[in-house]
């Protein structure tokens, strides 16, 4: 009984009054999202805006295809130097056919140049100095052509229509960061089962 008489208590206590209106109500209306930016993109497309900033998007985007961002770390070569690669990987889980089968152990150090090897050399230069593309045009003459050239800097386009040949770029200097390249121009070539780097000033 007891606490039928406190559940009878509460259920007063909490009973809604109506105070009365304190100051005007207003309906809410808050504008859709939507509406507002269909809205801008509205008045941007009749003020010519949205055209200039598809415009400006459309240069960028062609400026940073045919002219990447150049490797700021790498600088001239002004000494020559030469050094070694190995490609050489430690396999460090087991590497199975479809059937299962064991083809390669853990543990088990494997070099690319065993399977396939190096088939042009690779040149590196950066063709925003005109330098190094005059002696890049040098080397590939001493090869006879065979060679792949990977610029650091510059316009691959532009050079590649210069040269009516392909062309390459690193992007974000994976390559030249892998081989540890720190000067430009830098020529690998395949020793062994070793990659040959040699910074080659002028």
């Amino acid at each position: 009984m007891a606490l039928v008489a406190i559940a009878m208590l509460l259920s007063l206590a909490v009973r809604a009054h109506d105070l009365g209106v304190i100051g005007p109500v207003y309906p809410i209306a808050e504008p859709s999202l939507l509406e507002v930016i269909l809205a801008r993109l509205r008045d941007a497309e009749a003020s010519g805006v949205l055209a200039r900033l598809q415009r400006d998007a459309q240069a960028r985007a062609k400026h940073q295809i045919e002219q990447p961002a150049a490797i700021v770390k790498l600088t001239k070569t002004t000494k020559a130097r030469s050094f070694y690669y190995d490609p050489s990987i430690v396999v460090p889980y087991a590497i199975l056919d479809a059937d299962g089968k064991l083809l390669v152990p853990p543990g088990t150090t494997v070099n690319p140049l065993d399977t396939v090897s190096l088939s042009q050399a690779l040149l590196f230069i950066d063709a925003r100095d005109t330098a190094q593309v005059k002696r890049a045009s040098g080397i590939l003459d001493e090869h006879g052509g065979k060679l792949k050239v990977i610029l650091t800097g510059g316009s691959y386009l532009d050079l590649m229509r210069r040269w009516k040949r392909p062309v390459f770029f690193d992007q974000q200097g994976t390559l030249t960061e892998k081989l540890g390249i720190r000067h430009v121009p830098a020529l690998v070539t395949q020793d062994g089962k070793r990659l040959k780097i040699e910074e080659i000033p002028g």
